[in-house]
């Protein structure tokens, strides 16, 4: 049995066929699927997809490129949800310097209260870092010194420096399609170091179709 770590079946790519996409996962033996939140008001509709399907789950949290201000208060909606058996995890949330006007300083702000909100639920965290090594390093290994919490880095797509570090501080690593891409030798080579125990699988669905699907919607059923 194989688990889709990271997906979004909320999103609209699936908004015609959701009930297909989640038949055909099953059929090919994905035994579970996790389908991530970005932004608070996707909680309710995931919480519904939770509900009607059994060994789905989902998360809650804002990713960082959906930050518009310091979001500190807003996040407490989310331990409305924590009592939900459904209900797994915190996040995805990080950082991501990719785009211009990243917003330094709010990613980080809010990624901190992220951490602590999975600290004290126990649950785990789901960090997205794209462009950000340096920043994501020390946050985690600034607030792991603060307090134990759980997580994983999803979709790595990382320096060996981070996932090394995140091993260390017992993170799972989550590996997508990307490790599938032509130029992906360096990721490939970093994934071989990743103890089996620690690695995960995911689609990130609707994003990043595997070769040979790529440049296809992605679904589970390509795990």
């Amino acid at each position: 049995m194989l688990v889709d770590s990271h997906c979004h079946l909320n999103m609209s790519e699936f908004s015609n066929d959701l009930e297909d996409v989640i038949s055909k996962a099953k059929n090919n033996n994905i035994g579970g699927i996790l389908t991530i939140c970005t932004q608070l008001k996707e909680l309710k509709e995931l919480k519904s997809i939770s509900k009607k399907h059994q060994n789905i789950w989902y998360s809650g949290g804002v990713h960082p490129n959906n930050i518009k201000e310091y979001i500190d208060n807003k996040l407490n909606i989310i331990t409305e949800y924590a009592n939900d058996k459904n209900f797994v995890a915190i996040g995805e949330t990080g950082l991501d310097y990719y785009y211009e006007n990243p917003k330094i300083e709010i990613q980080k702000n809010s990624f901190i209260k992220h951490i602590n909100m999975a600290r004290e639920l126990g649950l785990p965290i789901i960090v997205h870092t794209r462009d950000a090594d340096k920043d994501t390093i020390d946050i985690l290994k600034t607030e792991y010194k603060k307090g134990e919490f759980k997580g994983v880095i999803h979709c790595f797509s990382a320096s060996e420096e981070l996932a090394m570090e995140a091993l260390d501080i017992n993170f799972y690593i989550s590996v997508s399609g990307i490790v599938t891409f032509k130029n992906a030798e360096n990721i490939r080579q970093t994934i071989k170091k990743v103890p089996l125990d620690k690695l995960l699988v995911e689609t990130d669905a609707p994003y990043l179709a595997p070769v040979p699907l790529r440049g296809k919607p992605n679904e589970p059923s390509y795990i």
